[in-house]
C-alpha cells in the first residue's frame, strides 16, 4: 500500500507546482502588462509557449502525424481559447482576489461533470471536502469592503467551467504518446484563433516596454509551458477529484504574493481560511486512491472500514484547524 502511495503523492507534489505557478497570474498581469487588453494577454501566452514546446518534442524525434487533431482542438478550446481570456477579464475586473476566490468552485465542476460523462457520481467524502476548499479560499481572497463587478464575476464562473471541462475530458481521452508535442499542439491551436479575434475585438499591439517584455515572457514560459505540462502529465495519474483541490493552491499562492509583495495584509479570518484551504489541498494530496476511484455500484467494505478507522480526513483537519484557531488568539 507505501508503494503505490509514495509515486501518487510524488505526483501530487509535481503537479502542485502548477497552480502555484497560476498564482502569480494576478501580480504578474496586474503589475507588468498593459491594462485592459485581455485577449493580447491571452494570444501572448500561448503562442510562445507553443512554439518551444513544439520544438522540444520536435528534438525528442516527434511527429505531429501521431495527434488526433479533433480532440487536441476541443482541448485547445476548453484550456486556452476561453479560459485565459476570460480569466483576464475576471483579473481585470475583480480587485482584491475575487477572481482566485471562485477558483473554489472546480472541485464542484469537475465532480459534475466527471459524473455527467463518466457516470460516477461523487462521492459524499468529495462534496465535504469540496465545500471547505471553497469556504476555505473564500476566506483567505474576499476581504472586507471588496467589489463585485457582474462582468468580472460572470467571467471567472466561465473560466472556472471551461477549465473544468478541459480536466474531464483530459482524463476520458486517449494519452497522448509525446506531452510536450501535444501540449504544444493545443497551444498553437489557441494562438491561430486568438492572434486574429486579438485584432479584429483590441486593434493594434502595443509598444511593449521593458517590463512588460518581461512579464510576457514569463507568463508564456513559466505560468503557460510549464505549468501545464506538469498539470496534463498529473492529471491522468491522479483520481478526478484529487487535480481541483491541488488547484486551489493558485488562490492561495496570489493571496501571499499580493501579502509579501504588495503589503496587503492578512486578517485572521484570512490566516484561519490558508489553513483551512491547505488542509484541502494536503487531503487531495495524500487521500487513499480507493476513495475518489471506487465506482458506486461496487462495494468495497474493506476499503470503507480502513478510511474510517484511519481518520484520513478528520484527523488532518482537526489539528490544522486547532493551529489555525491558535494563530487567530495570537493574533489578538
Amino acid at each position: 500500500m507505501e508503494q503505490v502511495a509514495r509515486p501518487r503523492t510524488a505526483t501530487a507534489l509535481a503537479i502542485l507546482l502548477a497552480p502555484m505557478l497560476w498564482g502569480t497570474t494576478y501580480l504578474t498581469i496586474t503589475e507588468t502588462l498593459p491594462s485592459g487588453r485581455p485577449l493580447l494577454v491571452a494570444a501572448m501566452r500561448v503562442g510562445p509557449a507553443g512554439l518551444v514546446l513544439v520544438a522540444l518534442a520536435r528534438l525528442q524525434h516527434w511527429s505531429p502525424r501521431s495527434i488526433d487533431w479533433g480532440h487536441t482542438a476541443l482541448l485547445a478550446v476548453c484550456n486556452f481559447v476561453l479560459f485565459f481570456p476570460l480569466l483576464a477579464v475576471a483579473v481585470y475586473r475583480l480587485p482584491g482576489g475575487v477572481a482566485a476566490a471562485v477558483g473554489g468552485l472546480q472541485p464542484f465542476f469537475v465532480a459534475t461533470l466527471s459524473w455527467w460523462v463518466n457516470g460516477v457520481p461523487p462521492t459524499r467524502r468529495q462534496i465535504v471536502i469540496g465545500a471547505v476548499a471553497m469556504v476555505g479560499v473564500a476566506m483567505v481572497v474576499i476581504h472586507p469592503g471588496a467589489q463585485f463587478n457582474i462582468t468580472g464575476l460572470l467571467a471567472a464562473v466561465a473560466a472556472n467551467l471551461s477549465f473544468s471541462v478541459g480536466v474531464v475530458l483530459t482524463k476520458r481521452f486517449p494519452e497522448p504518446t509525446n506531452r510536450l508535442g501535444a501540449t504544444g499542439c493545443q497551444l498553437l491551436l489557441a494562438a491561430t484563433a486568438l492572434y486574429p479575434l486579438t485584432y479584429i475585438v483590441e486593434g493594434r499591439v502595443p509598444l511593449f516596454t521593458p517590463r512588460n517584455t518581461i512579464g510576457f515572457a514569463y507568463l508564456s514560459m513559466c505560468g503557460t509551458a510549464l505549468a501545464f505540462v506538469l498539470w496534463f502529465n498529473g492529471i491522468r495519474k491522479l483520481p478526478p477529484s484529487t487535480p481541483p483541490l491541488l488547484g486551489l493552491a493558485a488562490p492561495v499562492t496570489g493571496a501571499i504574493l499580493g501579502w509579501v509583495v504588495l503589503s496587503q495584509a492578512l486578517q485572521p479570518l484570512q490566516l484561519f481560511g490558508l489553513v483551512v484551504t491547505c488542509a484541502s489541498i494536503a487531503y487531495g494530496a495524500l487521500a487513499p486512491t480507493g476513495a475518489a476511484l471506487t465506482p458506486p455500484h461496487r462495494s468495497n467494505a474493506s476499503t470503507t472500514g480502513e478510511l474510517e478507522k484511519s481518520g484520513s480526513l478528520s484527523l488532518p483537519f482537526s489539528r490544522l484547524l486547532l493551529l489555525a484557531a491558535t494563530i487567530m488568539r495570537g493574533r489578538r
